[in-house]
């Protein structure tokens, strides 16, 4: 027989024991469609922390201030003026592998409105740098460059949250806003960053989209201040592309600690640290399930095993017939296989449309994203084809060495 006619055959002694067939596929479905969603989570897991650490900036390093209450902030006062340009400067100067740098000073805001309508986004005054390091791109205008940030002018860049809000009727570009006592004019508007999460690995991340950017000395001089607030909140340090970025951090730590009076008042972030660990329990996340959908295909190897087995008993008379009419030995083994892979590939067909309902549900009910590669469902597919035809050789074999003689008379 061709091949066509050994399929034909095999999908007629499946439906005969239908039901037999649908408890043997049960297993290859559960273990196809573990594969298929462990793959999709862990690809969508691996594509958003690549998303949310761009935020970040992978060769950057990133110093915050550390917060602290009024009494305590008194205290350390005496030794530390908080973080300030100075420190930047001073790391610039001792790491030669710097190749750009940006601060951050976020202003206290009670009102913040246009003529069309009004806003609570957060306003922050950014070196022009800042652009560039946190990747954020303009979808309308332009960012303020070093001129403005000197001349200290009045001009600002909106997220587009932000301007929807302050702009309700558009015309935001080049309009005015008043923040606080301050009117500064509208010069460009943020591309929207849609994140699934506002935090990575328990960094707050994003939300862009509802900020506001000053120039830094618009923010530190035209703005009041806490009196013992340090003269900036925070600034990032990009590191050259050929350069480790890790090792830097406990350096810098130390160099800013003797600039301080021996006080860590503020944090080193290192988002490739962040990465790395993310992407260590994400390998943790797909060895277990990547046990479970193993587990759940053996399971279903040895039921094709068993079915198989049972088919050879209950065909015995027929494979004595083949034989006797001249099939020979790698027929009935050729037979018996095309039997196993049909079987495999009814369930590799349904594991799919298994698993790609349950990597949704797992999306869903985690809130975890879901990303699928065409490698996925081929990985997927080929694994259980072969578990189900490697667990499927032996019968076959069995089958093929029956005596002709003895199998005629079983009858």
């Amino acid at each position: 027989m061709n091949g066509a006619d050994l399929i034909r055959q095999a999908l007629d002694q499946l439906w005969l024991h239908r039901l037999r067939t649908a408890l043997t596929l049960l297993g290859m479905i559960f273990g196809v469609g573990a594969v298929i969603a462990m793959l999709a989570v862990g690809e969508g897991g691996r594509r958003e922390a690549l998303t949310l650490i761009d935020g970040l900036g992978l060769r950057n390093l990133i110093v915050h201030d550390r917060p602290a209450e009024a009494e305590a902030l008194r205290d350390l006062r005496t030794r530390s003026a908080g973080l300030s340009l100075r420190d930047l400067e001073a790391a610039r100067e001792s790491f030669p592998m710097v190749e750009a740098a940006s601060a951050l000073k976020e202003v206290r805001v009670w009102e913040l409105f246009s003529e069309q309508g009004d806003s609570d986004a957060r306003v922050f005054g950014v070196s022009p740098e800042h652009f560039d390091l946190a990747h954020l791109e303009i979808r309308a205008g332009r960012r303020f460059g070093d001129a403005e940030e000197r001349a200290a002018a009045p001009v600002a860049v909106l997220g587009s949250e932000a301007a929807r809000a302050l702009f309700p009727n558009g015309g935001a570009l080049h309009g005015r806003v008043k923040i606080n006592h301050v009117w500064v004019e509208v010069i460009g508007i943020l591309a929207d960053r849609s994140l699934a999460r506002n935090e990575f690995q328990g960094q707050r991340i994003g939300g862009e989209a509802n900020h506001v950017y000053l120039p830094l000395a618009t923010a530190q001089k035209r703005f009041a201040h806490p009196l013992l607030a340090s003269e900036i909140d925070g600034f990032r340090l990009r590191v050259a592309a050929d350069q480790p970025v890790a090792p830097l951090a406990e350096p810098l730590a130390e160099l800013l600690a003797r600039r301080h009076g021996g006080e860590r008042d503020f944090e080193v972030v290192v988002p490739a640290r962040l990465l790395a660990q993310q992407e260590q329990t994400q390998r943790i996340f797909t060895v277990v399930l990547a046990s479970i959908a193993g587990i759940s295909l053996l399971v279903g190897g040895i039921g094709i095993m068993n079915i198989m087995l049972a088919s050879v008993l209950e065909r015995r008379a027929e494979i004595g017939l083949l034989r006797a009419l001249g099939a020979r030995r790698k027929d009935i083994v050729r037979q018996f296989l095309t039997e196993t892979a049909v079987v495999a590939a009814l369930g590799a067909l349904l594991g799919i449309v298994f698993g790609i309902a349950l990597a949704y549900a797992i999306g869903a009910f985690a809130g975890w994203p879901v990303a699928w590669s065409p490698l996925t469902i081929l990985l997927a597919v080929s694994v259980c084809v072969g578990i189900a035809v490697a667990f499927g050789v032996y019968p076959a074999r069995e089958a093929a060495r029956l005596d002709p003689v003895k199998a005629l008379q079983s009858e």
